[in-house]
């Protein structure tokens, strides 16, 4: 069942999160990268979103209550977040539907452990879609918690889940209908993970090695899905520590708990292999596992080595054949595959043993940063550094100005130019923090190669990498953000008076600081910013968790905790700590050699941070002056319940008559003078209505008998000070006075019946109401300013962990209060206001501490109206960050087109850094440059000789509208203006490939790197045709090419490995017959020792499939005459062993291949096809089976020119329409030379604006690559008189390139005006 929330209001209208509480085992590991690099964990019932590269956090996410929340059964079960995703879906640019949060690329899908998933949008921070499978089922009988979560590809992006224990359910995020279950009971589901080779896929692991492989396939409504299972073997020792972990737990959990509820300390995960398809890579406990699908075997079992902790979970890298795998003592093992199986080659800390607490906190997750790599692999394969200077070389009109802007930019470059090949791994750990790593290997620079791979004059430059034995890291830290530490015990915000002074002395006061002081239960002080939304600074102060914090002024804090004794004497160790926050020291006073009979019981400080009071269980108070040295001036026996110290003073109105008359009611009580009782105090009387004076302070008290009264404190002199009392008792005989608060002239209290009164200490005034709650815990006074309607408000906060805000200058308090209802996940531990309200217009903010350990604020507007108050989400004024967050994936979405079609296009570097915020960040001092003036930003943009298409005037508005984000430096960061600047001259694949990785959109960026290789492929292809066209092959040259093929063993899996490794990611975009024949050579070492009928079968393809006929026909012929595939093996044997000779058996061989085909053997007959040369219909045949990766394998072996790229154009119709890769698909066109059809999948993907890139990229390349002379192949078509475009393709007409310019300049056209209506966000 899903639901949908309202438009135009966020989804947790009375909630805006600050800060997060830390996360905990309970949140399951949750925690995902997204493409563009910002990161998103749960902890507790919030979401949180961090950017990993300036450290930062972006926004928080808290879970609303689920409506079933207010039934019993789930009353206590608060929302912890369990699994997080973000949607791969890339940026639009189809300008129509811009706007569409459902199809919006800030989309993150969000499980909990009532087993609701919430699809959130981020630019909004609503909740677009409830996906909740037991709101929908009438016959479930409890919640089924989320386990994980998968976005899947069909012919839209679905949501795979792992709902309870077993089961796996697929989910359309747009209408919210469940299309497909699959229940796997008795299995335990772990983890889903997505295949980076092919989006449709995915694979499911169980705790117990159950393997789930499954297919979303496309067509009718989406449900459709086809599924094969495995059993991974090799995991003995974690299946036994599993079934003692069922027997202890058999009884204890709910049956519909998902796998990390009932064994918290049980991992299993998986994870695709990023270089080879098929091969998947998985932990348990106790193994490290790899598993080749096609087989449905394990390769490889590795157990865990001697002495090290059990496995936790596993990220590979995308560039390396490395895995990273995290242990649950935070350790990091890292792994390359060898041969036959993974070899350990180092070993890191995740928590370092230095700085850290005791105990030390567990990692809780480990992720990497995808787009870190992608950008740096373009940097890479794009950057010469014998060259740098020439991306520098700005316009010479400006001399001393572009002098300036090279020599910051050289500094800017030298930083990243031969730099070591670097991979950023993010760990999250449950002391709140997040750490960001970078490992590098430390010989990557210096053992690599760089070879300049040209086809026909290209320049194209890539890298291939040699990797050394061992592979030697280095690990490094690279920043930590620190965000709560501990689960939150108290609260404190400063709310100094006039008379506070400054902690360095003088006669300055004190002002009001942004900050809020929380302790934890680990007995740690954070102090968070509001202004930052940050932890400022973190204290570890206690070894207890901390009872009671407070200001003293706004420099200190005074903090308590205690310990029970458990030898014979027994007692309470109470400690009392002074925390000085501009030197860090913590001063303990008040130390005690002997165990005290009774623990401290509150802290209340006056506003002034002069004086304390030490409130104990059964045990008179304590007035202590907190002088540099504390000194206890007196102690209070009397039988207090509750204390409060006056808080500043209230700007007094004109007219004081109508707010007294107004504050009280026409009941008038009066009570006996119960200060006459007290002989301890010193008796200096002091007249009501005399002026009272400014440097001395007082507080109001109540004790058992409900008696009042008010002591006021000068200097080291205590004495009372004579309000004018109600005329009747304010005793209560129902309950006691658990509450109150204190601000002149006005006393109000709060008893454990939830009665609430009123006292004006001046008049005698007073009045009461009931709230109807249960009892009061505390009462606090909201500020006032001078010129406010009311100085009655305040905010009660009840047992029930609920409060209200109640207006006593009202004339019904109770009628205009607003209610907070009580509600999981959201209940409230402390409240107070925030004191740095200066204006009456501004809003009131009240700071509260959350049950999950969270601080929020809530802002409160004040309505003139009967409707009373209301509570409103807000970001407090504008957030202040210390650096820009560079995340242009959060712009609006015309203005971060509008970005990616300037940095396409190519724009100077200088344009970064014109501008005093970036200025300010770089570490460079900057010359003061005159910024351009709007009819000067077309000279930002580069020079370029390429035609151009689209509006030429388009780039010069586009910059115009980026000028606000310019000018706040949040477009990039240095690290990346550096990159772009080295590359932007390189060439516009290279401009093209950092846009899209800029952008999250990796398979584009891939899809730029290998053009130019794909387009050197299709000249070198049309070369060799024209050059056999004028010297056909006899038949004899034919045999005699398959003889040297068959004969030639060197070219075996070993030397093609040992030649070099290719980033990882780029195998995704493999098509040239090396590589593919290369990578299935490389394959075969792996399955060597596999034995086995089904095995043995297909090792025999893979061997035919590269052309070893000789060691496929040993293979076959060394099945043993009982097994059941001798026959058959034997006549493929003897058909392979005579393919040198065609003559009377290719008739025979082709029946019986059709007959085999016939029967369902559809191998054994593609196998025998081969055997006589029809490769071409066997690569057809192992099409229509859908072994496109084996059919590309045999045709590169085999086939040449326009045969080989009849296979590669049919392969890439299916990636395109069945596997919905766009990008993998057009490499595939482009080899094939099918351009025609390359431009047509991008006008139906509704893509101008790469289409034009497309166009501007292949005229370079095929330019430089042929700049005298022209092939066969090559078309020279003219849009205008200025401009002509050379492209190797035949069909391409005229009409078709005016076509795509025209298109691209209607697109600009519109992106401007969609960018002129849209506002600039800058966070």
């Amino acid at each position: 069942m899903a639901s949908r929330s309202p438009r135009g209001a966020r989804s947790h209208d009375a909630w805006d999160c600050l800060l997060p509480g830390p996360p905990s085992r309970s949140n399951g590991g949750a925690a995902d990268c997204s493409n563009f690099g910002l990161l998103a964990y749960g902890a507790g019932s919030c979401v949180v979103v961090a950017d990993p590269r300036s450290m930062q956090l972006v926004c928080i996410l808290p879970m609303p209550p689920s409506a079933a929340a207010s039934a019993s059964a789930h009353a206590s079960l608060a929302p912890f977040v369990t699994s997080v995703r973000w949607t791969p879906q890339p940026l639009l640019r189809d300008l129509s539907s811009h706007e569409d949060p459902f199809t919006s690329h800030l989309r993150l899908a969000a499980g909990d452990r009532q087993g609701r998933i919430a699809i959130w949008d981020l630019r909004s921070r609503q909740v677009l879609l409830w996906l909740d499978l037991e709101a929908s089922s009438s016959s479930s009988s409890g919640r089924m918690g989320i386990q994980d979560l998968c976005w899947v590809r069909s012919d839209s992006w679905l949501l795979a889940a792992i709902h309870g224990p077993s089961l796996l359910v697929l989910w359309d995020t747009v209408t919210g209908r469940c299309l497909w279950k699959y229940d796997a009971s008795p299995e335990y589901f772990s983890c889903i993970r997505r295949d980076p080779f092919d989006a449709r896929h995915f694979c499911t692991l169980g705790l117990r090695g159950f393997l789930l492989s499954a297919i979303a396939l496309s067509g009718g409504d989406g449900g459709s899905v086809s599924m094969q299972d495995h059993r991974i073997t090799g995991i003995s020792d974690s299946s036994s520590d599993l079934q003692k972990l069922e027997k202890d737990s058999s009884g204890s959990a709910s049956s519909l708990s998902p796998a990390h509820a009932l064994f918290p300390l049980f991992f299993a995960r998986l994870c695709f292999s990023p270089v080879s398809k098929s091969i998947l890579l998985a932990t348990f406990p106790k193994e490290l596992i790899v598993f080749d699908l096609n087989y449905g075997t394990t390769l490889s079992a590795i157990p865990l080595p001697r002495g090290f902790s059990k496995f936790m979970d596993l990220v590979p890298d995308q560039d390396r054949d490395l895995v990273y795998c995290a242990h649950v003592d935070g350790k990091l093992s890292i792994w390359k595959r060898g041969e036959q199986l993974h070899i350990l080659c180092g070993m890191e800390e995740l928590m370092p043993s230095i700085g850290t607490s005791v105990p030390t906190p567990a990692v809780l997750a480990l992720t990497l940063r995808q787009s870190e790599s992608s950008v740096q692999n373009i940097g890479r394969v794009f950057t010469n550094p014998s060259d740098i200077q020439t991306s520098l070389v700005e316009d010479p009109s400006n001399s001393q100005a572009s002098l300036a802007e090279d020599d910051t930019l050289s500094k800017i470059l030298n930083k990243e130019i031969d730099a070591a090949l670097k991979t950023c791994l993010i760990s999250i750990s449950d002391d709140g923090k997040i750490w960001n790593w970078l490992l590098t290997s430390e010989r990557d620079v210096s053992d690599s190669t760089k070879e300049q791979v040209s086809g026909n004059g290209t320049n194209s430059p890539s890298i291939t990498l040699k990797l050394t034995e061992p592979v030697s890291m280095k690990i490094s830290l690279m920043g930590q953000l620190h965000l709560l530490s501990s689960t939150l015990t108290t609260l404190a915000v400063p709310s100094p008076s006039l008379t506070a002074t400054l902690a360095r002395g003088g006669n300055n006061p004190a002002p009001a600081v942004p900050l809020i002081a929380l302790g934890t239960q680990g007995g740690t002080i954070d102090v968070v910013d509001i202004s930052a939304s940050a932890v400022a600074v973190s204290f570890s102060v206690h070894n207890n968790p901390i009872r009671g914090l407070r200001w003293l002024g706004n420099s200190r804090l005074v903090s308590f905790s205690y310990g029970q004794v458990n030898d014979k004497g027994g007692g309470f160790t109470n400690r009392l700590v002074v925390t000085c926050l501009r030197s860090g020291l913590n001063r303990p006073f008040r130390l005690l050699q002997k165990p005290e009979r009774a623990p401290i019981r509150a802290l209340r400080a006056s506003s002034s941070g002069r004086y304390l009071l030490i409130l104990f269980r059964d045990a008179p108070v304590e007035v202590w002056a907190m002088t540099k040295t504390p000194i206890m001036l007196r102690s209070l026996a009397l039988p207090f319940t509750v204390l409060e110290w006056t808080l500043p003073s209230a700007p007094r109105p004109i007219q004081s008559g109508p707010s007294r008359e107004s504050l009280a009611s026409k009941e008038q009580i009066s009570t006996p003078n119960t200060s006459a009782n007290t002989s301890s105090t010193e008796a200096k009387v002091a007249n009501s209505d005399s002026t009272v004076d400014d440097t001395s302070e007082s507080f109001a008290f109540a004790l058992v008998n409900g008696a009042l009264g008010v002591f006021e404190v000068h200097g080291r002199r205590i004495r009372d000070f004579r309000p004018k009392w109600p005329s009747t008792s304010f005793a209560s005989s129902d309950g006691l006075i658990t509450a109150m608060a204190y601000r002149l002239p006005h006393v109000v209290m709060g008893d454990r019946l939830g009665n609430i009164r009123w006292w004006d200490v001046t008049t005698g005034l007073s009045s009461s109401f009931n709230t109807h709650r249960e009892g009061i815990r505390r009462i606090k006074f909201s500020p006032v300013v001078p010129g406010d309607r009311s100085r009655g408000r305040i905010a009660v906060l009840f047992y029930d962990n609920t409060f209200s805000i109640f207006d006593l200058d009202s004339s019904d308090p109770l009628a205009n209060a607003l209610l907070q209802p009580q509600s999981p996940g959201t209940l409230v531990l402390e409240l107070d206001w925030l004191t740095r309200r200066t204006d009456r217009n501004e809003p009131l903010v009240l700071c509260i501490a959350g049950a999950d350990s969270s601080l929020r604020l809530i802002e409160v507007n004040i309505s003139d109206t009967k409707t009373g108050s209301i509570t409103k989400s807000r970001v407090l004024n504008e957030r202040f960050r210390p650096v820009p967050l560079c995340v242009p994936m959060l712009f609006p979405t015309a203005h971060a087109l509008a970005l990616r079609t300037i940095l396409q296009l190519g724009v100077k570097p200088s344009w970064f850094i014109l501008n005093n915020a970036t200025s300010g960040i770089l570490p460079y001092q900057i010359p003061d440059l005159v910024p351009a003036s709007p009819s000067d930003l077309r000279s930002f943009m580069i020079e370029s000789t390429l035609p151009s298409v689209g509006d030429i005037v388009v780039p010069e508005l586009l910059l115009k509208v980026l000028e606000p984000y310019r000018r706040e430096g949040c477009i990039l960061d240095e690290e990346r203006v550096g990159l772009y600047a080295s590359l932007v001259n390189k060439g516009s694949a290279a401009r093209f490939a950092f846009a899209a990785a800029i952008f999250g959109e990796l398979s584009e960026a891939l899809f730029w790197l290998q053009l130019p290789h794909a387009l050197s492929h299709l000249l070198e292809r049309s070369e060799n045709k024209s050059q056999h066209s004028s010297k056909p092959a006899s038949i004899s040259e034919a045999e005699s090419a398959l003889l040297n093929r068959i004969a030639s063993r060197e070219r075996s899996a070993g030397s093609i490995t040992s030649e070099a490794v290719k980033y990882g990611q780029l195998n995704m975009m493999a098509f040239s017959q090396e590589e593919l024949w290369g990578k299935a050579n490389e394959q075969i070492a792996w399955h060597a020792k596999l034995d086995g009928e089904e095995a043995i079968q297909k090792r025999v393809h893979e061997l035919i499939s590269v052309g070893d006929l000789e060691a496929a026909v040993a293979l076959l012929l060394s099945t043993p005459p009982e097994g059941s595939q001798f026959y058959p093996n034997a006549l493929r044997a003897v058909a392979l062993s005579s393919a040198v000779s065609r003559s009377l058996h290719e008739l025979a061989v082709k029946v019986v291949a059709a007959n085999m085909v016939r029967t369902d053997n559809s191998l054994s007959g593609i196998h025998l096809l081969c055997a006589v040369g029809r490769y071409q219909e066997a690569c057809s045949q192992l099409q229509d089976a859908g072994c496109w990766t084996d059919a590309a394998t045999l045709a590169a072996t085999h086939l040449r020119g326009s045969d080989y790229s009849r296979v590669l154009q049919r392969w890439a119709g299916y990636v395109l329409h069945s596997e919905h890769n766009i990008w993998r698909a057009l490499i595939l066109y482009v080899a094939a030379g099918a351009l025609v059809e390359a431009f047509a999948a991008l006008r139906d993907a509704r893509q101008p604006d790469t289409a034009a890139m497309f166009l501007l990229a292949c005229h370079e390349i095929y330019s430089q690559a042929s700049p005298n002379s022209q092939t066969d192949v090559e078309t020279s078509i003219t849009v205008d008189e200025k401009q002509s475009f050379q492209l190797p393709l035949r069909n391409l007409v005229d009409e078709d390139i005016k076509a795509i310019s025209e298109f691209y300049g209607e697109y600009q056209r519109k992106l401007v005006h969609l960018c002129m209506d849209a506002t600039p966000t800058f966070d």
